[in-house]
């Protein structure tokens, strides 16, 4: 506590944080978040000056960077030196001084850019992921159903190198073995592709790269409030889509404590162990089919699939894939399980074998070969697919597709805070909402 300073005592310097607008706004801020997984770490105060404030204001004083929109740890350092009782609100152990008009050395207190800069990389990034994880479940309290349909999606994220600056004159810009100097963590990636009409009325792939990070994020919208992150991963950027969703999938099942029933995704994401969580949940996958450059077959109303000239194919046995499924082999019915003389002019039977069809007979795997796109549910459930778009765009708004750190770890914990703030301002009109709506029902009684 402060006690005195030349300019003001120690009721003027209580009034003047009570009244700081800044001050207040971080301190609802704040009030939002549930501090619990930072209390068993916090360290004992030293005396040793910076190195000895507490976990949370570090955690703190890096909220404030993305709420501001400071790009980098200097103009984080310049804004709260500007708010000298903001330094004291965050948390940071004053140096007291006397002489000071507030009581204390506010260039002392604060810690140097090089050991903010360290603790934006070397905070514990569980320890954020549970902070975002206690907002899941107020968000839960406050918002009944909270999680039973789910979108996921994957945005990118530009390393701060000049591999990335088209304007920047770079030699093999995008060539994957040579790594930037100036991220050693950010990979490769394709942004887009696209195909592009030729002279000659062909089409030409092209394809954006660029080198970064993914920034995988599973979100649910729920009528009046808005929507919520309900769990995030990151990675870097030469991984597919689908590798976020197992990661994704865990943390969402631990943080609500039940099992989604629908999800809406994409077509980078039509994996049949994605359908197989749903349809034994007693709800579908709402993603676009997407056969990868392979040829699609036809089948029967009951699922039996047919060869390319439309006949029903004869199923032999079945066995474990490969690829971790159950699969069921058909073979050509002309020529199993005998030979019916008959003749087919596909080249697969002038060789002898006929066609050969092995599909997936797990209900994940039947589910996305045989749901209805065309229905009103699946539909209604893919629709829902913008709520990780919204999110994303708010994300890139508070700086989250360029952030100004060199290093997969800044990267990580710098997601992380944005979804927290996401998730904070969710919380905050939600109980906003409720209060309305309580106090209504109150003034109709």
């Amino acid at each position: 506590m402060i006690t005195t300073s030349v300019t003001f005592d120690q009721p003027t310097l209580t009034l003047m944080r009570e009244l700081d607008p800044v001050v207040q706004r971080y301190r609802a801020f704040f009030a939002l978040l549930n501090w619990t997984p930072f209390l068993p770490v916090e360290p004992p105060c030293s005396r040793r000056g910076a190195h000895g404030h507490p976990k949370t204001a570090y955690l703190k004083a890096l909220l404030v960077k993305v709420c501001e929109g400071k790009d980098s740890i200097p103009k984080l350092r310049a804004f709260l030196l500007e708010h000298p009782l903001l330094i004291l609100e965050v948390g940071f152990v004053p140096k007291l001084d006397p002489s000071m008009p507030y009581g204390f050395d506010i260039e002392s207190t604060l810690p140097k850019e090089r050991w903010l800069r360290h603790q934006q990389q070397h905070l514990d990034h569980r320890l954020l992921q549970d902070l975002l994880h206690h907002t899941v479940k107020d968000l839960q309290t406050e918002i009944p159903g909270l999680g039973e349909t789910i979108a996921v999606d994957v945005t990118h994220i530009y390393a701060w190198v000049k591999q990335n600056n088209l304007r920047d004159s770079v030699k093999d810009r995008f060539n994957p073995e040579l790594q930037p100097s100036g991220d050693p963590d950010c990979r490769l990636g394709v942004k887009r592709s696209t195909n592009q009409e030729q002279a000659d009325s062909s089409s030409k792939e092209q394809k954006e790269y660029l080198w970064g990070y993914g920034s995988g994020v599973v979100s649910a919208i729920t009528a009046d409030y808005g929507d919520v992150v309900l769990a995030e991963f990151t990675q870097p950027f030469n991984e597919n889509d689908v590798t976020y969703y197992r990661p994704l999938s865990l943390q969402t099942v631990a943080v609500l404590g039940f099992f989604p029933t629908h999800v809406a995704a994409d077509a980078a994401f039509d994996a049949w162990y994605i359908y197989e969580n749903y349809v034994r949940h007693g709800g579908i996958a709402a993603i676009p089919l997407n056969q990868h450059g392979h040829p699609r077959y036809e089948r029967d109303g009951d699922g039996v699939p047919l060869c390319p000239k439309g006949l029903r194919m004869y199923p032999t046995y079945q066995f474990a894939h490969t690829r971790g499924y159950r699969a069921q082999r058909y073979r050509c019915s002309l020529l199993f399980p005998q030979s019916t003389g008959q003749i087919c002019t596909h080249e697969q039977f002038a060789k002898g074998k006929g066609c050969v069809k092995d599909i997936n007979i797990e209900p994940g795997g039947l589910m996305r070969v045989s749901l209805d796109r065309s229905s009103p549910l699946y539909r209604s459930i893919y629709c829902q697919r913008t709520s990780t778009e919204r999110i994303n765009s708010h994300a890139k708004a508070m700086g989250l597709e360029h952030p100004k750190v060199r290093n997969g770890h800044s990267v990580e914990n710098l997601n992380t805070l944005t979804y927290i703030i996401i998730n904070a301002k969710a919380l905050q009109r939600a109980r906003s909402i409720n209060a309305s709506l309580l106090t209504s029902i109150r003034l109709l009684n």
